[in-house]
């Protein structure tokens, strides 16, 4: 079993060190410590995409201890878009929980309205990012959170920045998309056809 301690490296680090141990050693088991929820979902998600059987257990007050074992699952198919001709992937980057740097109570209402007008984008629409205090409009009471739930329910990933959370204290309180690392919004960015930044 090969170990890493990713405890103190701050995202996307611990996907980054994970990923060269498993490049390094593709056959072996693996253990990897973290000390954040973000960390723990993030490495797990990433273990799972390369095919590999998770695990994990909290050590000790927010410390995880996540497992992974090659070959043990089945990795889910990849995505279809390349099959369809004329159909973008647009990717919306929303990096607050208000549309421009005026007056707050306007940009709120400003990001719902936008957020209910989205899905007019149709198939096109592939990806929204939430990072920084947009990963507030997908948390418990937020003002926008159906609408994040309606976008997500047309097939449209949702991807909510897991550092943002820890640092807005709001992991636990995340009530829709999927907890996500700058790895992951890196590569999406770069398999975009199109990306809006509001």
């Amino acid at each position: 079993m090969r170990k890493k301690d990713c405890c103190g490296i701050a995202c996307p680090g611990p996907v980054l060190a994970v990923r060269e141990l498993i490049e390094t050693y593709p056959q072996d088991p693996v253990e990897i410590r973290v000390d954040n929820q973000a960390a723990r979902v993030n490495v797990s998600r990433f273990l799972r995409s390369r095919g590999w059987m998770v695990e994990s257990v909290q050590e000790s007050e927010g410390v995880f201890v996540v497992t992974g074992n090659p070959g043990a699952c089945t990795v889910e198919p990849a995505s279809s878009w390349d099959e369809c001709p004329g159909v973008q992937k647009i990717l919306v980057f929303i990096p607050s929980d208000m549309v421009g740097h005026g007056d707050e109570r306007l940009g709120r209402s400003l990001i719902k309205n936008f957020l209910v007008t989205l899905p007019e984008m149709g198939e096109d629409l592939w990806r929204v990012v939430l990072v920084n205090s947009g990963v507030k409009l997908a948390v418990e009471n937020s003002e926008c959170l159906e609408e994040i739930k309606k976008i997500e329910a047309q097939g449209v990933d949702v991807l909510v920045c897991g550092t943002c959370l820890e640092f807005f204290g709001l992991t636990a309180r995340k009530a829709a998309g999927e907890t996500t690392n700058m790895l992951d919004i890196i590569t999406s960015m770069q398999l975009a056809s199109k990306i809006v930044r509001v």
